[in-house]
């Protein structure tokens, strides 16, 4: 009560007066209290939404340099990764081209040295039987090669004796030697394959036949 009186001045004032006065100021310290905290916490509110936007703007742009550097990183090697790739695809291309062409000529070669050994002879030697058997693994792979697979064939005119046959064999090993050298590289030819298949079936019709004359 003293305080009160000392504080505002309260001077004359009775007790009961002075009593109520002291309940009206108690009352109003417990609100003046509660604004307070309420005002605390709404700086409090307002400072860490600022603090937060301003380290969500100074982490985004390191955030996307990092993940741009990151896949910077990777593109370089993901790159060369392809290009390897694309590079021993090509070299693997070529060498089968190279080696089909291989096979084109020493076929070729093969059905010249065997028609030539016939009209000399008059017959087929176990040498020429070998070559033969060559020829054949030879007409096979470029069939392969060319991306074709075995096909039943019927000739149209089909050599009525070991003579018309070699002749034949020779002309169409020819033949497909030149359509293999004149197919580009990573194109399949029809006209190899259906070549190679009449060839194969010309091998089986010269076994067939008598050695001799």
């Amino acid at each position: 009560m003293a305080s009160l009186v000392k504080t505002y001045g309260l001077r004359g004032v009775s007790c009961s007066q002075l009593r109520r006065l002291n309940l009206r100021v108690m009352s109003k310290r417990p609100l003046n209290l509660v604004v307070k905290i309420a005002e605390v916490f709404a700086i409090a509110s307002i400072l860490a939404v600022s603090y937060s936007s301003a380290v969500a703007q100074s982490m985004t742009p390191s955030s996307i340099n990092a993940e741009k550097g990151s896949a910077d990183e990777k593109t370089p090697f993901a790159s060369i990764e392809e290009e390897m790739r694309a590079k021993s695809a090509i070299k693997f291309g070529d060498k089968a081209y190279q080696e089909n062409l291989e096979r084109a000529r020493e076929l070729s070669f093969i059905g010249a040295a065997i028609s030539t050994s016939f009209k000399q002879k008059n017959s087929l030697d176990r040498e020429d039987l070998k070559k033969l058997e060559k020829a054949e693994k030879l007409a096979k792979g470029i069939r392969n090669a060319a991306g074709g697979s075995e096909d039943e064939v019927q000739m149209e005119k089909p050599p009525k004796d070991l003579a018309s046959a070699l002749t034949m064999f020779a002309e169409l090993t020819g033949s497909l030697k030149s359509k293999v050298e004149k197919t580009p590289k990573h194109v399949v030819s029809a006209a190899v394959i259906d070549e190679a298949n009449v060839l194969l079936e010309l091998i089986r019709m010269v076994r067939s036949l008598p050695p001799k004359v």
